[in-house]
């Protein structure tokens, strides 16, 4: 079985997150998440909900055939969590919404919580980490921070929907940017 890291920061785009976590239950992946105090502010926000009601809708019936799926969510202040160790293997690591703080902190190498220790370990072993940024414009601090981070391993991915094909529904324009996301990771 596959396993997914999807890690949510505090830039808009939390609906990016959550199709990405439907899309990977319904491949069949252990699924693994770090939501920052601000991103779960976000997901509310923009949503209306709580992180955790998405998750438990995911959990329970978001694998294939609609059968339960592991769904793991970490503390970010959880440095002792199996994600903040290169001997647990993932296959993939995506920062969705990927705020230009957590771009600063991983270009810089500092960890300050456990969605910039997941990022590090990724890039430490070589493992898929895919970047969605969301926030604009960008300062020359942080296209610098980018340029690095592409430099070490990083897939840079700005969510830029689509309007090719002519959507209909914001979830068109979402799924554009969900596309690239699973052709990164390979998917």
């Amino acid at each position: 079985m596959e396993r997914y890291l999807v890690c949510i920061t505090g830039a808009s785009g939390s609906l990016y997150a959550l199709r990405l976590l439907s899309t990977l239950a319904l491949q069949g992946a252990s699924l693994h998440v770090a939501c920052s105090d601000w991103g779960a502010h976000t997901v509310l926000e923009e949503t209306g909900r709580p992180i955790g009601y998405w998750l438990n809708k995911i959990r329970s019936s978001g694998g294939p055939a609609r059968t339960h799926v592991p769904v793991m969510l970490h503390e970010t202040n959880d440095f002792a969590a199996p994600i903040a160790s290169g001997s647990f293997r993932l296959d993939g690591t995506v920062i969705v919404p990927c705020s230009n703080e957590t771009v600063g902190s991983l270009a810089s190498g500092t960890a300050s919580n456990l969605i910039h220790k997941a990022g590090s370990i990724a890039l430490q072993e070589g493992w898929p980490l895919i970047l969605v940024t969301q926030e604009s414009p960008l300062s020359l601090v942080a296209l610098r921070s980018l340029t690095a981070l592409k430099e070490a391993g990083a897939t840079v991915l700005p969510a830029c929907p689509s309007f090719a094909g002519n959507p209909n529904t914001p979830e068109d324009l979402v799924d554009s940017v969900l596309t690239v996301i699973l052709r990164a990771l390979r998917i």
